[in-house]
């Protein structure tokens, strides 16, 4: 098994969490407190990472909000990924793929340069643009299968010619592809039903779940569905509704103590359905 996959596993069992917490980090949202400083969005994930760090498994790092920045967003970047807790997962939300020489490079990025845990995939380009990201065997892949938007009724959900909807082909060859079980699949928590039957044909791969809080997916269906037989092997996203909590803060004391009073309340959910 990945040693990815491993840290994750073994993070569950000892929190009895699935968190995973959306660093989503839209500069225009940050609350006004952290906008005097001299790194705005590197001092707001700081204090997120500080507030969660506790009950998360996993920190989904989404890189657009941070490459379109450029390189003051990319400075950040490096910088989040170095705050992080080397105990728990971290993912690098890129959704790369390409042909194979470009891939490669697209692995090398974000497992060495940036040395994330995991990373987002596409799979519609095939197998030979996610070999390179499958070759670390060390490391955890999420393709895209079933995703929480609407537009995944486009290309995801159509029936093809086998009478089967593309995500399911996705599905198969997914299992087929990993290697040392580092392979998962992202499947949105506003797809319950469904997520249950494809935990049902692939026991053996990592679910990375997003969709619960803003999108308004079930935390209780995501868990109980989401989770393989042993109850683990999945995380459960919650960005938005957890990084930017309602309120007016006049200190970053009083910002951490409403985002680590959300992320306990999440906690407790998911250590009730484990």
């Amino acid at each position: 098994m990945s040693s990815a996959r491993k840290k994750a596993n073994s993070r569950i069992e000892s929190l009895r969490s699935m968190l995973c917490v959306g660093l989503d980090s839209d500069s225009s949202k940050i609350p006004d407190l952290f906008r005097s400083m001299e790194r705005p969005v590197l001092e707001f994930n700081r204090a997120v990472i500080r507030a969660t760090a506790a009950h998360a498994i996993a920190y989904k790092v989404n890189t657009a909000f941070y490459e379109s920045r450029g390189l003051e967003g990319m400075r950040d970047l490096e910088a989040t990924l170095q705050a992080l807790p080397p105990e728990c997962l971290s993912i690098a939300d890129a959704k790369r793929a390409d042909i194979g020489n470009t891939s490669r490079q697209y692995a090398k990025a974000f497992f060495e340069a940036w040395p994330f845990d995991a990373i987002t995939v596409a799979p519609y380009m095939g197998f030979d643009s996610l070999e390179p990201f499958f070759e670390y065997d060390d490391k955890l892949v999420f393709v895209l299968c079933l995703t929480s938007n609407p537009g995944s009724r486009d290309f995801e959900e159509p029936l093809m010619q086998d009478g089967r909807p593309l995500y399911r082909t996705v599905l198969d060859r997914v299992r087929s592809w990993q290697r040392n079980g580092n392979a998962g699949i992202v499947v949105g928590a506003t797809k319950a039903g469904l997520l249950q039957e494809l935990r049902a044909e692939a026991p053996d791969l990592f679910f990375l779940i997003p969709g619960v809080g803003a999108q308004g997916g079930s935390m209780q269906e995501a868990v109980e569905q989401g989770a393989d037989p042993d109850r683990r092997s999945a995380l459960v996203n919650v960005s938005r509704s957890l990084i930017f909590p309602k309120g007016d803060f006049r200190s970053i004391g009083e910002f951490e103590a409403a985002v680590a009073r959300e992320a306990a309340q999440l906690h407790d959910e998911m250590r009730n359905l484990l």
